[in-house]
């Protein structure tokens, strides 16, 4: 349990940085959604429950030490499938996928915690290991990455299902995965993409790609958010319009204004400026993890770490160079800032197993 000296080892640098993330979320989500006619949306208003339970999730992963969890893993990862598949059965739809549970007014979405229960038993299932990993501990960890992996595929949902592959990567390169095994894993996917393509990627996921390539393809379809995100970004300039002074993300130009594409309207209410605070404050967040997961008292612990940092750092990578229109668009949320109560909570619970991890490395 919490012992009253841990909490003098708690980072609150971290934290700051992480509610100074949270905050510029709201605001933005404030702003995006606000209608000059009916006034400001109720969705702020929701982010900031999710915020207040996501500091509960990560008080109750801060008060067990995080080997409890890791003891554990087996039985969260299990109850995790379980759900996934309960979603796949029963699960609510809309826009055409099948992702959610209906909590009264919540919309319970479990593919987000997936990434928690896959870096746990990960970390511990590597962590039990001596020496590098074999082929056969690579086989059995891809196996356990890639079952809630295709579950959350089949929703569908392949953005949230693919952050789940750098968690593996991640913790297996921290193990002692051979440079070798990465670069055969590497050319085998090159390898496998036309296969991909042809039989596994679905029309509106190949026109993302193409219209990627050249958005002028499809500009009033699949291409439209692509030519938006680029037209957003660059026209906030310097410093920016001014809250709830942009044009694209106010008059709805841009689709999805709150949730993937919250960055473009960031650029485009506070340019370039603003742009540097935001991606300032992430970088921070990113190297005060790792350091948490260079003093951690156990391999264990470092296992853990990188792999919820994994994940984190993958979802920001990709949503801000999509944003920016670098990257083919794909529903992949920007961690603690755009609009979605299932992401923020499981994100801050993802955070809370890191302060633990920081903040127990004096503890036997």
């Amino acid at each position: 349990m919490f012992e009253r000296r841990l909490y003098y080892h708690i980072d609150w640098a971290l934290l700051f940085a992480i509610f100074a993330l949270c905050a510029f979320g709201v605001a933005t989500i404030y702003s995006a959604t606000f209608d000059p006619t009916h006034g400001a949306s109720h969705r702020y208003v929701v982010q900031m429950y999710a915020v207040g339970l996501g500091v509960i999730a990560m008080m109750v992963m801060l008060t067990l030490d995080y080997r409890t969890f890791t003891d554990k893993s087996h039985l969260i990862y299990v109850a995790i499938l379980a759900v996934l598949i309960y979603v796949l059965l029963f699960g609510h739809e809309g826009k055409g996928a099948r992702r959610w549970i209906p909590l009264g007014g919540f919309n319970l979405q479990p593919s987000e915690f997936a990434k928690i229960a896959v870096a746990l038993v990960l970390a511990k299932f590597f962590g039990e290991n001596r020496g590098a990993p074999q082929w056969t501990d690579l086989a059995i960890g891809g196996v356990l990455t890639l079952i809630p992996l295709g579950l959350i595929a089949k929703e569908p949902d392949l953005g949230t299902a693919v952050t789940l592959l750098p968690i593996f990567l991640a913790i297996a390169y921290l193990a002692g995965m051979q440079m070798r095994i990465l670069g055969i894993l590497l050319l085998a996917s090159v390898l496998a993409a036309p296969i991909a393509w042809k039989f596994a990627l679905k029309d509106y996921q190949k026109s993302r790609i193409s219209t990627f390539i050249d958005p002028s393809l499809d500009a009033k379809g699949a291409g439209y958010q692509q030519i938006q995100a680029r037209i957003t970004v660059g026209s906030g300039g310097l410093t920016g319009k001014g809250f709830r002074q942009g044009t694209q993300g106010q008059l709805r130009f841009l689709p999805e204004v709150d949730n993937d594409f919250i960055f473009s309207v960031l650029a485009e209410e506070h340019g370039f400026a603003g742009v540097l605070v935001a991606l300032g404050l992430y970088l921070f967040v990113i190297l005060r993890a790792l350091e948490a997961a260079r003093l951690a008292k156990d391999r264990l612990g470092s296992y853990l770490v990188l792999g919820v940092l994994a994940s984190f750092t993958f979802q920001v990578v990709y949503n801000v160079t999509m944003s920016a229109g670098l990257a083919p668009v794909k529903g992949l949320t920007l961690p603690l800032m755009s609009y979605g109560g299932s992401s923020m909570i499981a994100t801050l619970a993802g955070f809370g197993l890191i302060l633990n991890v920081r903040m127990r490395r004096f503890t036997n």
